[in-house]
């Protein structure tokens, strides 16, 4: 099996769970939740150097506000227990325009990653509050401001350069970019990173009932790409 080196996925189908079992939203948020360990531990398993997961989008805010706060509220839940992945030596990184989130939760998320940093397998990434095009529109704001400073030239600016002004700094690009839930969009995650990411999407199944056999099927499916980024091959 040949296996990517950066893998990211939508975690997309909680709502569409929970409503073909007549439950609240919020239950469907639930149990995606509870299906994200056994991705991360798997993941490790097999050798994926990074993990990204698309946990909260920039465009989450105009759903109803209920349930917005149920997804804070899991979010915070989820930082408060992050201690569990400690022992499979995981490092944690959280990457969007933070500054929304309240003072407490921004310092969870810096001891999360200090606490993790001295960990060297996995790098597990979570988007929070992210949308790829305001991390790009904040990335080009960057390099203006150092064009004006006059601390770069305009015909320095090369992809290097976005790229260490993006949220992401220092994760590699997408190899694999998986969605379950039957859509078949990126809806706004990681549009440079994915430039010549394999897309695989699983629509008969929903995040909730996501297991690790799924990240293997979609390996597997990578594995028979032929990867050519533009070249004949």
């Amino acid at each position: 099996m040949y296996i990517p080196k950066h893998i990211a996925i939508i975690m997309d189908g909680n709502g569409r769970w929970a409503k073909k079992r007549a439950l609240a939203r919020y239950f469907g948020h639930i149990a995606g939740a509870k299906a994200i360990k056994p991705v991360v531990l798997h993941c490790n398993d097999i050798g994926i150097e990074v993990l990204t997961l698309f946990a909260f989008s920039t465009e989450n805010w105009n759903r109803p506000k209920i349930e917005v706060a149920g997804l804070l509220k899991l979010v915070n839940n989820y930082l408060d227990n992050m201690d569990r992945y400690l022992k499979y030596n995981v490092r944690m990184k959280f990457f969007g325009d933070l500054t929304v989130f309240s003072e407490d939760m921004q310092q969870k998320i810096k001891c999360v990653e200090e606490k993790f940093s001295k960990n060297t397998g996995m790098l597990f990434a979570i988007a929070l509050n992210y949308g790829g095009k305001d991390e790009i529109k904040n990335a080009v704001k960057n390099i203006a401001n150092m064009v004006k400073k006059n601390e770069i030239q305009p015909d320095e600016i090369d992809e290097k350069l976005i790229d260490e002004n993006l949220y992401t700094k220092g994760l590699p690009m997408v190899d694999l970019l998986i969605r379950p839930g039957g859509e078949f969009r990126i809806s706004n995650f990681l549009l440079w990173q994915s430039a010549y990411a394999e897309f695989v999407f699983l629509k008969d199944v929903l995040w909730p009932d996501f297991k690790p056999r799924h990240i293997d099927i979609a390996i597997d499916e990578y594995g028979k790409r032929n990867r050519r980024y533009g070249n004949v091959v």
